[in-house]
């Protein structure tokens, strides 16, 4: 794996902040668990509030956390006065997801000025065995101010 500089000397109290203000990840008990430049490794507890008709946790609760795993781990790259929106994603499920805790970790692959590539690997811990369950792509945008682009434009 890269080793990537962050360029805002404060990403992880801003990437903390970010997360934190996702009522979604509270909904879903997702927590961080690791935090680094380009990485991160979010965990979730099962809950049977999120199974699907097989008692499988379901593949969009999954995904989710997937994409919110490479969304955390693009913001830690990006500067200061960026917000962050994911564009595109594809998940691959490799098994179900049936565990009493999963594991959402993501690396950036190559970060941009304003769009950054990640991918991500989510495991399920079952009966003391760790099995990955599903992987994603994903590419994020970084949002930046738009106040220089109007002044410039006369807007």
């Amino acid at each position: 794996m890269a080793v990537f500089e962050p360029k805002n000397s404060g990403y992880r109290a801003a990437a903390i902040a970010m997360f934190d203000g996702q009522p979604a990840m509270r909904t879903l008990g997702i927590v961080i668990v690791r935090l680094a430049p380009g990485e991160v490794e979010l965990a979730m507890l099962h809950s049977p509030a999120f199974t699907q008709q097989n008692g499988f946790v379901h593949a969009g609760i999954i995904t989710a956390g997937l994409d919110n795993a490479c969304g955390v781990a693009a913001f830690t790259l990006m500067p200061s006065e960026a917000d962050i929106l994911t564009v595109e994603f594809k998940t691959t499920l490799l098994a179900p997801a049936r565990g009493g805790r999963f594991v959402f970790k993501a690396e950036v692959v190559k970060p941009g000025r304003t769009l950054t590539f990640c991918e991500a690997r989510a495991f399920a811990e079952h009966e003391g065995k760790t099995t990955l369950i599903a992987t994603m792509t994903g590419t994020l945008m970084a949002m930046l101010p738009r106040a220089a682009a109007h002044a410039t434009r006369g807007d």
